[in-house]
């Protein structure tokens, strides 16, 4: 798989030290939805690819004593929705730590719909994601789920399972 970014470890994204991924692909939904450019990762889709396998990644993220979590994020996961689905399914053979997913979805749209139905028949616990879109004029608020701040008031931090 391709990613935009990897951290092994990360302490801004996540109430647990984790190691981030950034998925490389989006459809800027924030920016049409509002009309205008808004996206604070829109650099991320012009940096180099990042090949890496779903194997180094899970074995990058258990071979470290200091991460206790992993995020994945943006650009947007739920646009690369085969490869987020491989490596949640891989990582979960390997840890039961938490998954968090940060995406510009809502939770009703049918890209998250197909997420969360997949974590639910596969029975998989700790997954965490944090749903909705950068909004602009919007208050930051912090999120008890994710123990951090967001950026804008709709976005919240849902625990799956």
């Amino acid at each position: 798989m391709n990613l935009t970014k990897l951290v092994d470890e990360d302490f801004v994204n996540y109430k647990k030290p984790d190691l981030y991924i950034g998925f490389p692909t989006c459809t800027f939904k924030c920016d049409k939805e509002c009309g205008k450019k808004v996206c604070q990762n829109k650099a991320l889709s012009q940096s180099p690819l990042i090949p890496v396998t779903i194997e180094e990644i899970v074995s990058r993220y258990v071979s470290n004593p200091i991460t206790k979590s992993i995020v994945m994020g943006g650009l947007e996961p739920l646009d690369s929705m085969n490869d987020l689905q491989n490596l949640i399914t891989k990582l979960r053979e390997k840890t039961q730590d938490d998954i968090v997913v940060f995406t510009g979805y809502w939770e009703n749209e049918p890209k998250s719909v197909e997420l969360v139905d997949f974590i639910h028949r596969k029975g998989f616990h700790n997954i965490i994601i944090k749903f909705g879109r950068f909004v602009p004029g919007e208050k930051s608020h912090y999120d008890e789920v994710l123990g951090i701040y967001l950026a804008s008031e709709k976005q919240k931090g849902v625990i799956i399972s």
